[in-house]
């Protein structure tokens, strides 16, 4: 195997760049600094239609929103205009690097043209909505834990529900993202049938709906009380292992999974 060379080595257009960021779930306290520098310096910012609303216009910024289902599209137009010497951000909520779009510009740029590779590309991380949920209800991803896309679009449900079946026999405590939408809506209530018939405990279940913004909602309940219309496509969900716990409280609970496990 073959190493790339070291990246202040490699050959570049002069004055062109693309940062994929991360906005992080919603309140605008939880960008990094990192990303908000990176954002006031573009020239061109991209993105699904809700994120870059979030970008404030200003003069010598374009803003570039399209659909949910063109990543490929939003990927290669990112990378001609840093080819063409802009400063280009490409946002996603959440992380750019979990579900969301640094992996669409990945596949643009191995399949691309050949000078794509040799461009300044730099990832730069958000807080995900699955880690802004946890936060807000103590620590249930405070052992091992995995994080699945319930999704059907780009892969088929076979493999989704045997990734379910395994997450529960490691005993992972497991967050899901994108569990509901208008065009698959029954999918979710399946992930709930096959999970309720295999988890045998009372394991407790979040469900925290724009976390982080005014519209946030959080519920946490046992697993065989949850019902498919809990969740849309601004739900993040966590199911906790068997050995999560909850500390009951005069406000919600606060959840949390031990640090060690007995065999």
């Amino acid at each position: 195997m073959t190493f790339p060379p070291a990246r202040e080595k490699l050959q570049r257009r002069a004055g062109g760049t693309l940062v994929i960021a991360g906005l992080g779930p919603g309140h605008v306290n939880l960008i990094t600094p990192e990303v908000s520098t990176a954002l006031a310096a573009a020239t061109d910012v991209i993105g699904y239609i809700p994120y870059v609303a979030r970008i404030a216009p200003r003069p010598g910024l374009t803003l570039h929103a399209s659909d949910n289902r063109v990543e490929i599209d939003r990927a290669q137009h990112a990378l001609q205009l840093a080819s063409e010497g802009c400063q280009v951000v490409v946002v996603s909520s959440g992380d750019p690097g979990v579900f969301a779009m640094a992996s669409a510009v990945f596949e643009a740029v191995e399949a691309g043209a050949p000078e794509w590779r040799n461009l300044d590309i730099r990832v730069l991380p958000g807080i995900t909505a699955m880690l802004a949920a946890a936060a807000r209800c103590g620590a249930p991803l405070g052992h091992d834990f995995c994080a699945i896309n319930l999704s059907d679009n780009l892969k088929p449900w076979s493999l989704i529900e045997k990734r379910l079946r395994l997450a529960v026999e490691a005993d992972f405590a497991m967050g899901f993202y994108n569990p509901r939408s208008n065009a698959r809506p029954e999918g979710f209530g399946r992930a709930l049938t096959l999970l309720k018939q295999i988890c045998r405990d009372q394991r407790p279940i979040i469900f925290a709906r724009a976390v982080s913004t005014e519209a946030e909602v959080i519920k946490i309940l046992p697993l065989q009380d949850a019902q498919p219309d809990m969740a849309d496509m601004r739900t993040v969900v966590l199911l906790g292992s068997s050995t999560t716990r909850l500390i009951e409280r005069a406000g919600p609970p606060l959840v949390y999974t031990p640090r060690s496990v007995s065999l």
